[in-house]
């Protein structure tokens, strides 16, 4: 008999609502067979056609907007404000991914005609993308729907012609089965087949699923440790396949002295705001502030901090580790709690905490180099621009990076930004980590352990990328090949054509 899971109230800590089974092993097999069956429909569909189909499921997901997000708030405590904004990311995704597909610029389709007269001779070269296959998404828990059963990964993966299996995260089961009931309806109401998406339960349905041979692929946004114990997996199958994980980063602001003296009492007041947005469970808050010595700010920072009203742990769990952590950062023989965080009585509430240190601390000993999930954040002084040409190399990679300057010829920016961007994935200046825009040219990853593979993103057009693979075909005869590569361009798509951008678009 399979055991279940109850969905918890982050604010009461009380358990609601029936119970939910989990994934059998037999049952998450017969998802990933089922969903490598249907995989030659879903790779099959011209890009109008799986466009129509993205904006299909964006049009339902919004339909039950009321439910979605009154059922997501009751699991993890993020306000309805919030968690309207994020199914409007989500179901905004699906339709910029819709258009993406619909270009078909997700084949990204080359043909290089035969030139018998070139020397050497080159044959006819045609290559464009296919599908990898089924893929499994494993949903986060810091953003239900932007990143849940129905977000980025799912939305990408079905843009790029892939089957999705995505496993729910414990702490929002009910709000992921009533996403896969609604995606499920969406796909029949449409026409398409509806084994193009499952959803499974259960910490072993996570283990299971990524070791079925019919998956092809994975995505994953979490832990460092949760992210690198599926990636052994993935990497020790008899077929090892891309796993895509999106994982820890510290995402540290530089504020320059310049930058201090100028604005410095409302840098403080926006580091506060950001770093405990959604009670700093955010992959993007900001975990490290770099000051230059003498800033003046620590009692400003301080009070910003106690200000500030955060939303509850996701879980027992995480509140737990979120409060180990903390007390391990500030136990470093250099460090203090400037503001100290403590738990509150009644569901998984906490405060937020500093904790201070000065930045030669950290060279040398990367004991103060882990993430801390949730609105704790480190402040590190530095003496000089040389005192971070030491340290900031030293740094884990991450998402973001961050400057505050003021202007384009502050010194100290300009040593810092080079050496930043190679430890990260987006550079900011005179902005905030959190919030981040789905855009073509975003980039969400980094080195390890911001990401699995620095060169992808989990967000904007080019995480499609990650779940095709390219296929070239020499000298094939016109009827055999697929329609992208066909020299009338029957699917009005973009393309390149001996070197050349082809600009006929399908409208």
């Amino acid at each position: 008999m399979a055991d279940t899971l109850r969905s918890v109230n982050p604010t009461t800590g009380v358990a609601f609502g029936d119970p939910i089974a989990e994934t059998t092993p037999e049952e998450v097999a017969r998802a990933a067979g089922a969903a490598r069956a249907a995989a030659p429909g879903l790779a099959a569909m011209r890009p109008a056609e799986r466009g129509r189909l993205m904006r299909a499921l964006a049009t339902a997901l919004l339909s039950h907007e009321d439910a979605v997000v009154t059922l997501a708030d009751a699991e993890s405590g993020l306000g309805e404000t919030r968690l309207r904004g994020e199914l409007a990311r989500t179901t905004g995704q699906f339709e910029q991914y819709a258009a993406y597909a619909e270009t078909g610029a997700t084949l990204d389709a080359v043909i290089d005609h035969a030139a018998p007269r070139a020397t050497p001779p080159r044959p006819d070269l045609r290559r464009c993308n296919v599908p990898l296959g089924p893929v499994a998404v494993y949903a986060a828990s810091n953003f239900p729907l932007a990143f849940g059963v129905a977000g980025t990964d799912t939305a990408a993966a079905l843009a790029a012609g892939c089957p999705v299996v995505a496993k729910a995260h414990a702490s929002q089961p009910a709000t992921a089965a009533l996403l896969a009931a609604i995606i499920t309806e969406a796909l029949e109401s449409h026409g398409a087949d509806p084994r193009v998406f499952a959803v499974a339960t259960g910490f072993q349905a996570g283990l299971d699923l990524i070791r079925d041979p019919n998956i092809k692929a994975a995505a994953f946004t979490g832990s460092i440790a949760g992210g690198r114990a599926l990636a052994e997996e993935a990497a020790g199958r008899p077929e090892p396949i891309p796993f895509y994980g999106e994982l820890g980063s510290l995402n540290p602001v530089v504020l320059t002295p310049e930058a201090v003296a100028q604005r410095g009492p409302g840098l403080v007041e926006e580091f506060a705001a950001s770093m405990t947005l959604g009670a700093g469970q955010f992959c993007t808050k900001p975990g490290l502030l770099f000051l230059p010595e003498g800033h003046g700010l620590e009692e400003a920072l301080a009070a910003a901090l106690r200000a500030k009203e955060v939303h509850p742990m996701l879980n027992a769990r995480i509140r737990e580790a979120y409060a180990a952590e903390a007390a391990r950062l500030a136990s470093h023989p250099q460090a203090r709690f400037t503001v100290e965080p403590a738990t509150v009585e009644g569901g998984f509430a906490v405060t937020p905490g500093l904790v201070a240190v000065p930045a030669s601390a950290i060279d040398g000993d990367d004991s103060l180099l882990r993430e801390c999930f949730g609105p704790t954040a480190l402040v590190l002084t530095y003496a000089d621009t040389a005192e971070l040409e030491r340290v900031l190399p030293q740094l884990p990679g991450g998402l973001t990076a961050t400057v505050q300057l003021a202007t384009s010829a502050d010194p100290v920016a300009r040593v810092a930004l080079p050496l930043l961007a190679e430890r990260s994935g987006r550079v900011i200046v005179n902005g905030w980590p959190t919030g981040v825009a789905v855009t073509h040219a975003q980039h969400h990853g980094g080195p390890w352990p911001a990401s699995t593979n620095a060169r992808h993103t989990s967000v904007g057009t080019g995480a499609i990328a990650r779940f095709v693979r390219p296929v070239a075909y020499q000298s094939t005869p016109e009827p055999l090949l697929p329609e992208a590569l066909h020299d009338d361009n029957p699917l009005g798509i973009e393309r390149r054509v001996d070197g050349e951008l082809e600009s006929t678009r399908q409208r």
